[in-house]
C-alpha cells in the first residue's frame, strides 16, 4: 500500500468529524506548520486539543489502531513533520488478526509465538505437550488463523501418560477409581482382621518430567486381641503366645469345681482394635453350689392298722335322681383308722387280719364308685 494522502477533509474525519467551521474558528497555519495528520487506513492519530492549534516542523502524531485491528509487527505507527511543510510517509500499518491462540489443558504454546499479539489470517502457531502428557505423532499440534480469523479447533494431540501398575497388597485390596493415568487417585484397604498401616491413597502425580505415585503401597498388619484373662480356679485350654481375629479361647475348670457362664470366647476386631467377644467365666466350688440349692425331703411311711367292719346294719342313704332314672339305695360304710403303737412285750397283729381288712375297704370303694357312675 502506498504512503498516506494529505487529504485535509479525511484527516478532519480522523479527528472525530470536525468541519469546515472549525477550520474558520482556527488561525491560519505559521509560516513552517504542517497542515493536519494524513489519513492512515484502519487508525486514527492520538491528537490533543493544543495539537489541533499547530505542527510545527518536527512535530511527531502517532496514530492507534481502530477496534478490531492489530499493529503490524515492524511498521511505524507515527508522522513528523518535515522542513518544508509535508508529513513524512506512512504506510498502512494496523490489520485484522486472530486473538491470542487457545490456551488448551493438554498443551501449551511453543515460546516462540508466546509474546506474540499478531496473528493475520493464515498463520499457523505449534504447541509442546504439557508435563504429564505425551505428543500422539498421529494428530497435528498446529492451529491456523482462519478468514472469519477464528483460530482452527485443536485436536487431543497429547494424552496423559500412565503410572506404573500398582501392584497388589497382601491380606488387603487396591481400588482404582478410574484408571491409573496422570491425575488419577487409587485407595487401600485391608481384609477383616487385618489395619492399615501407611497410607489409605495415593495419586499418580508429576515428578520431573515423568509420572509416579505419590505414597507407596500401605501394609496391612495382622490385629492381635489382648491377652486372654484368666479364671481362678481354672485354666485356659491349649493357650497361645497371640491371639487374632476369630481365634477363639477355652477354660475349664479345676476339679471340684463348676464352670458358670460360657465355656469359650473369640477374638473379635471394632476400630482397627483387637477385643474379646465377652466376659470369661467364673469356677464355682461344687459344696457352694449344693448350699444354694432347696433341701428335698424323703418320703415317710405311716403304718395303718386293720379295721373290723361292723356286723351291725349300717344306716342306708338315699340318693336322689332325675326322672327316668332308677334311686339307688347305697349302704354308707365307714372304715376306720387308729394308729399303732409297738408295746414292749407285745407282738404285731396277724398278716392274714390285715389281709382281710385291707380287701373289705377295696370291694367297699368299689361299690361306692360304681354306684357314683350309675347315678351320674
Amino acid at each position: 500500500m502506498g504512503p498516506a494522502r494529505r487529504s485535509v477533509p479525511a484527516a478532519l474525519r480522523f479527528l472525530g468529524g470536525l468541519s469546515v467551521p472549525l477550520l474558520l474558528l482556527c488561525p491560519p497555519a505559521a509560516q513552517g506548520d504542517c497542515s493536519l495528520p494524513p489519513e492512515v487506513p484502519n487508525a486514527h492519530p492520538t491528537l490533543s486539543d493544543r495539537d489541533l492549534k499547530s505542527f510545527p516542523e518536527g512535530t511527531t502524531v502517532t496514530y492507534k489502531c481502530n477496534e478490531g485491528f492489530v499493529k503490524v509487527p515492524g511498521k511505524p505507527d507515527s508522522v513528523i513533520c518535515l522542513s518544508n511543510n509535508q508529513w513524512s510517509e506512512v504506510a498502512a500499518f494496523c490489520n485484522r488478526s486472530c486473538d491470542v491462540p487457545p490456551r488448551l489443558r493438554f498443551a501449551s504454546l511453543k515460546r516462540s509465538f508466546s509474546k506474540q499479539n499478531y496473528f493475520p489470517e493464515g498463520f499457523v502457531v505449534e504447541y509442546d505437550c504439557r508435563p504429564g502428557y505425551r505428543r500422539n505423532q498421529t494428530l497435528s499440534d498446529k492451529l491456523t488463523c482462519l478468514q472469519n480469523f477464528i483460530w482452527s479447533t485443536p485436536d487431543e494431540f497429547c494424552k496423559k501418560k500412565s503410572c506404573p501398575t500398582p501392584g497388589d497388597i497382601t491380606h488387603g485390596h487396591v481400588s482404582v477409581t478410574t484408571d491409573i493415568s496422570y491425575g488419577a487417585s487409587i485407595s487401600f484397604s485391608c481384609d477383616t482382621g487385618y489395619r492399615l498401616v501407611g497410607s489409605a491413597s495415593s495419586y499418580c502425580s508429576l515428578v520431573d518430567q515423568a509420572v509416579e505415585w505419590s505414597d507407596p503401597l500401605p501394609k496391612c498388619q495382622e490385629i492381635v486381641c489382648p491377652e486372654p484373662q484368666e479364671i481362678s480356679n481354672g485354666i485356659i485350654q491349649n493357650p497361645r503366645k497371640t491371639y487374632v481375629y476369630q481365634q477363639s479361647v477355652k477354660y475349664q475348670c479345676n476339679p471340684g469345681f463348676t464352670l458358670i457362664g460360657e465355656n469359650s470366647i473369640y477374638c473379635t476386631v471394632k476400630d482397627d482394635l483387637g477385643e474379646w467377644s465377652g466376659l470369661p467365666p467364673e469356677c464355682k466350688e461344687n459344696s457352694q453350689i449344693s448350699k444354694g440349692m432347696p433341701t428335698v425331703q424323703k418320703p415317710s411311711m405311716a403304718s395303718v392298722p386293720s379295721t373290723k367292719v361292723p356286723s351291725a346294719p349300717q344306716k342306708t342313704t338315699t340318693v336322689n335322681v332325675p326322672a327316668k332314672q332308677t334311686s339307688a339305695v347305697v349302704p354308707r360304710a365307714t372304715t376306720h383308722f387308729r394308729s399303732t403303737s409297738s408295746h414292749k412285750g407285745r407282738g404285731t397283729p396277724s398278716s392274714d387280719a390285715n389281709i382281710a381288712a385291707i380287701g373289705h375297704t377295696c370291694i367297699t370303694l368299689t361299690v361306692l364308685l360304681m354306684t357314683l357312675v350309675t347315678i351320674g
